[in-house]
């Protein structure tokens, strides 16, 4: 058994030793854990809903939040989290800060005549929605009832929604059912009619939350859709202008104008690489919030309602026509820039073989080149044995001139004509010798 120092109980010691040694990043990764709560709700209640888009040169979403307690006159909390609740009288307001986006949701408790009448609206300072500069993202209101209700809508509630049709279905295993056409209404808010049939405890803020996400995330998601259909004039482009860098090269099959290709596709992939660098964000985000939406509607639980298209087939019908297209648009951008690697490699390949052919015939030139000019060394230097011959025998000839005359007597030309060939002889074993010695000089390696 361990002893413990006198005076310090065994958990404020494994507590204060589990504290000191934590990771740097411990303590903000467990909050991340438990960020974004269920709101607690309790039928019947009203909720209002926003999301607004981060810019970088805007507000950020800690200063809408300190604005929003301005306008209403309350002092803005120190925000140390992603979230924060706010008990404002009679309403409760819940701040989110997400990856890209800000949300802001106001509930109101208590009964009420119309579902979606300006209560909530009118709660919601002028001042500070004129300060929110074209962000809002997604507006939606909830209104929650309770108690036993058929499922089919009744005519007043029908008219609470202005597109047709209404998606609806039972969720959480009947305990609840919902309503929404997904449009938005005049007052520039969507509409989601929910009733509390039988949820147990904590359930309806649950529910609200996942309804509220599938509106925001479905939003978020199509942000990319107006950039993959502006991307469709630009792939079609670069693909024509790929067919026709091609087709010149394979027009060309000597290599002429390689070098010109390889400038054009150069260019060419680099205006496709800035392409897909302006887009794979938002393409690759678009396909991560439709995940999201995808979970959270098989979180519902939906149980069809009979004649009216339940909100996992009313996304399916809506929004994956458009996340399938955005997921094309990606994938053509990556397949085009594939393309054009190809090619260009291929052309590269090309310009290699077409400098090793030139290298060839260059090096076959040079050896023509060098055996003409051994050739004309060699004629020279047959030249240059007579030539030097001819000055050593003049040489030769003035001694042999004074000696013929002074010690032997005889006549000078017997004794010129006698010293000739073997000048000759003796000039071109010289430079023979002379030949070979360089030669070998050459040929030891050093």
């Amino acid at each position: 058994m361990i002893a413990l120092p006198a005076g310090r109980p065994a958990a404020d010691s494994a507590a204060n030793a589990a504290g000191e040694q934590s990771h740097p990043l411990r303590w903000s990764l467990n909050a991340e854990m438990h960020a974004r709560p269920f709101m607690t709700v309790e039928a019947p209640a009203r909720l209002l809903h926003i999301a607004l888009l981060d810019t970088p040169d805007g507000p950020s979403g800690a200063d809408l939040l300190a604005s929003f307690c301005r306008c209403l006159g309350v002092t803005p909390p120190q925000v140390d989290q992603a979230h924060h609740t706010l008990d404002l009288g009679d309403l409760r307001l819940k701040w989110e800060q997400h990856t890209e986006f800000t949300s802001f949701t106001l509930l109101l408790p208590g009964v009420f005549d119309h579902p979606f009448d300006n209560a909530l609206l009118q709660a919601v300072p002028m001042s500070w929605w004129k300060g929110l500069q074209g962000r809002v993202l997604a507006a939606a209101q909830v209104a929650i009832g309770k108690g036993d209700r058929p499922d089919i809508l009744s005519d007043a509630d029908s008219r609470c929604f202005s597109g047709i049709p209404v998606a609806g279905s039972r969720v959480l295993g009947g305990g609840a059912r919902i309503w929404s056409d997904f449009r938005i209404g005049p007052d520039g808010f969507s509409r989601f009619l929910l009733w509390d049939t039988a949820l147990r405890e904590q359930q309806a803020g649950r529910l609200i939350q996942r309804i509220l996400e599938i509106e925001t995330y479905s939003m978020m998601a199509l942000l990319a859709l107006p950039m993959a259909r502006r991307s469709v004039a630009e792939v079609t482009a670069a693909e024509a202008r790929t067919a026709e860098l091609t087709n010149r090269m394979l027009g060309n099959p000597h290599g002429e104008v390689e070098h010109g290709l390889l400038e054009d596709l150069t260019e060419l992939a680099a205006n496709v690489e800035g392409m897909i660098a302006g887009s794979s964000y938002r393409f690759n985000a678009t396909l991560a919030y439709h995940a999201l939406v995808e979970s959270r509607i098989a979180e519902l639980r939906e149980e069809r309602i009979e004649g009216t298209p339940t909100f996992g087939e009313f996304m399916e019908r809506r929004l994956a026509p458009a996340m399938q297209f955005c997921r094309s648009m990606a994938r053509q951008q990556t397949d085009l820039s594939q393309r054009i690697m190809r090619a260009t490699e291929l052309l590269r390949t090309r310009v290699d073989v077409a400098l090793e052919r030139q290298n060839r015939d260059l090096l076959h030139s040079m050896d023509r080149r060098a055996t003409m000019q051994l050739r004309l060394q060699e004629t020279v230097e047959g030249l240059s044995v007579i030539a030097i011959s001819y000055y050593l025998a003049s040489l030769l000839g003035h001694l042999a001139e004074w000696a013929s005359s002074a010690l032997f007597g005889h006549e000078l030309h017997h004794v010129t004509g006698a010293l000739v060939l073997p000048i000759l002889a003796t000039v071109w074993l010289g430079a023979r010798r002379m030949r070979k010695l360089l030669h070998g000089a050459g040929a030891t390696p050093s």
